[in-house]
């Protein structure tokens, strides 16, 4: 790996030193440093990035003369000039980035960043914040931005499991659980990777079912769904996040019926991707016992927040996730393109949409 690069650049919050790509031990001390970061937003998570796509890290670590210091993860393409690719935070379906810092990040620190920004010659630069930074980084965008307003679904743990159980899951959650709970459905979970075969499996039915649902032809269901998560992907997730990867995993007569991926770092427990057997998973509600589970886990493991991912709003998804108590937040993503590369493929995946006559579930 070559030395950090060190810049100093004006900004209209005056001097600041750039370095890049960031230094490890620096990244992971903002990491601990900052009770807000997830776990997409650490060095570890970068590795993932880079160990299953043709990446490497971009990362940029601001020094401002108030004695602050942030990191911005990015990563861009190998090989490839940078006029002609992107530096994102993150590249699409690898979730949050955004911004880890040593304190409190004002408007001209934001201001600062996107300054920056705005200067790199690659073709697209984006960064998707997490909720807690959105008004903030909002406040700070420049002409030339463009905002893709997602929504994230976040389970409050304040208190513990007690009060989750009690004050946040609804009264259809906990039946569920309980029904799961006399059930023939035993549960195990693993930290070591080796439920990744298993849970592929069940991913793959579930394309099925997805595909059916959403009127779209399964090969082409199968093609999208298996280049957005590649089983590579969660080998490389489960091995270099170790115990941090969790795989709930409920069975019914031996056989899988439904699991969930459950990452953690710090204070963040995030749930990451699910697949069921709907068949065997759903009359015993299995998906209601393993989030409650891996809710209990977060919640004894010290974590204060619980992060569902983004669903549409009204979707039915969301309404299962309301059902945990977990209330819809804002995470945007701003970008900048020197060509309408957004534009052009928002386009032609509408179209195909159309031919289809694709139904979102």
């Amino acid at each position: 790996m070559n030395a950090p690069a060190v810049l100093l650049i004006n900004t209209s919050a005056g001097p600041v030193q750039v370095t890049t790509p960031v230094p490890r031990e620096t990244w992971w001390m903002l990491a601990r440093t900052d009770a807000a970061t997830n776990v997409t937003q650490t060095p570890a998570w970068l590795d993932c990035v880079c160990a299953t796509g043709p990446f490497r890290d971009a990362s940029r670590l601001y020094e401002f003369e108030s004695g602050g210091r942030l990191v911005l993860p990015l990563v861009t393409r190998r090989r490839r000039p940078p006029s002609l690719t992107a530096q994102e935070s993150w590249p699409g379906g690898w979730g949050v980035g955004g911004p880890v810092s040593s304190g409190r990040v004002g408007p001209r620190e934001a201001r600062a960043v996107f300054d920056d920004l705005a200067r790199l010659p690659a073709l697209r630069v984006g960064v998707r914040l997490r909720p807690e930074d959105s008004e903030v980084w909002a406040g700070a965008v420049p002409a030339g931005f463009q905002e893709d307003r997602h929504t994230v679904h976040v389970l409050d743990l304040e208190g513990g499991f007690g009060e989750v159980w009690e004050r946040r899951f609804h009264q259809s959650v906990r039946r569920g659980v309980r029904r799961a709970e006399r059930s023939d459905v035993d549960v195990e979970v693993n930290r070591t990777g080796r439920l990744v075969p298993e849970f592929y499996q069940l991913f793959e039915q579930s394309i099925v079912r997805w595909a059916a649902r959403q009127h779209e032809p399964l090969a082409l269901a199968r093609w999208r769904r298996k280049r957005a998560f590649p089983r590579e992907q969660l080998e490389a997730v489960a091995d270099l996040l170790g115990e941090s990867c969790a795989i709930w995993m409920a069975r019914r007569a031996g056989e899988p019926a439904a699991a969930i991926v459950v990452l953690r770092h710090g204070q963040h427990a995030k749930f990451w991707h699910a697949a069921m057997n709907r068949d065997l998973a759903h009359p015993v509600r299995a998906n209601h016992l393993l989030h409650r589970l891996a809710v209990d886990d977060a919640c004894a493991a010290g974590c204060l927040r619980y992060d569902m991912g983004g669903s549409r709003q009204g979707a039915s998804l969301a309404a299962f996730k309301e059902g945990f108590g977990a209330d819809l937040f804002v995470s945007p993503r701003y970008y900048r393109e020197r060509l309408p590369v957004s534009a052009v493929d928002r386009g032609l995946r509408t179209a195909v949409k159309r031919v289809i006559r694709f139904q979102e579930g």
